[in-house]
């Protein structure tokens, strides 16, 4: 309350403050909830305010993929090609990577962990992602030493790459050597680089250190077959940082026995009703703000008990693919 008893009424904030208030909350409370507060709040939400920084990964592991596309298609429309941040999770259509790369004149920070990219989907987008700074293509089984290259050779600017996998995916697996050749060619201003997991040699890692020169930050944990002399490191990197190989980590198979792509199960699950009643019919001060395209009629909301136990919840490991 002001002086003189005047009462500032919060609809009256200017969006930028309203949006970094809204980014608080949930996606599904932004979604859902904030727009059937008031007018000015629900045409916020509708806008590029809050969608500099779209980050639905968790929700993503949970939904199907025609859900993910729509959601994704929204979001992205929503923030007006404004979106600096993306993180989703699963990926599958060639559409999405190729809707995303044309409206990604702002964005800085591209993660798709788990997603079906390919070489060739990977070298059809890399041009139009030349601004990003931060790449997360871990878990992402498809890709290979020509993503990496490709990647590299566009987004020049590129300091953090996360490239890291799960024990399951690489039991039995080939070398993965050339990915790493890849990264010490074209990715040489890297200052972060994860590699979890990755079936690497000595002689590869030897090759990303001579190449990478700023390099300050390198995860190895699970590449057995890397051994790095101690003494070297720090006479010739005294300033880097490593994480491995040589670290037991906490893991039990049973944690991740109750995972799938979706479930009902989840702390939140959300259906989207092709034949159901509209869930915001008569709810919204201005229903107008959901009539564009990017509306959400036919889209209902569902809450579910359950989810994971809190022993899973703390779990700091590398997640299931």
């Amino acid at each position: 309350m002001a002086e003189g008893g005047e009462v500032r009424a919060w609809e009256e904030l200017i969006p930028d403050a309203l949006s970094l208030i809204f980014r608080n909350l949930s996606l599904q409370e932004i979604i859902t909830v904030i727009p059937r507060v008031c007018k000015s709040w629900g045409q916020v939400v509708s806008g590029p305010y809050c969608w500099q920084e779209i980050d639905i990964e968790e929700w993503s592991l949970r939904c199907k993929p025609e859900q993910l596309d729509q959601m994704l298609h929204m979001l992205i429309a929503r923030s007006c090609g404004s979106f600096r941040r993306l993180s989703v999770s699963g990926l599958h259509t060639e559409s999405m990577f190729s809707f995303i790369a044309d409206h990604a004149g702002s964005l800085r920070r591209l993660e798709l962990p788990r997603s079906e990219i390919s070489d060739s989907i990977a070298e059809v987008i890399a041009p139009r992602l030349s601004n990003i700074t931060f790449l997360d293509i871990s878990y992402c089984r498809k890709i290979g030493a020509r993503a990496i290259e490709a990647f590299g050779k566009h987004c020049r600017s590129l300091i953090v790459l996360r490239r890291r996998m799960h024990p399951l995916q690489v039991a039995d697996k080939v070398c993965r050597d050339e990915e790493a050749y890849a990264i010490a060619v074209s990715m040489p201003r890297l200052r972060h680089l994860e590699l979890a997991y990755l079936l690497l040699t000595t002689r590869a890692v030897l090759d990303i250190l001579s190449s990478c020169k700023d390099l300050e930050y390198l995860d190895l944990r699970g590449c057995w077959d890397v051994k790095l002399d101690q003494k070297y490191l720090k006479e010739r990197h005294s300033g880097l940082k490593v994480l491995g190989p040589d670290i037991i980590d906490c893991y039990e198979q049973s944690c991740w026995d109750g995972c799938s792509d979706y479930s009902d199960s989840s702390v939140y699950t959300w259906d989207f009703m092709e034949d159901g009643e509209v869930v915001y019919e008569g709810l919204s001060d201005d229903d107008s703000i959901w009539e564009d395209d990017q509306g959400l009629e036919g889209f209902e909301v569902r809450f579910y008990g359950g989810g994971f136990s809190d022993a899973v919840t703390g779990f700091d490991w590398p997640p299931s693919p």
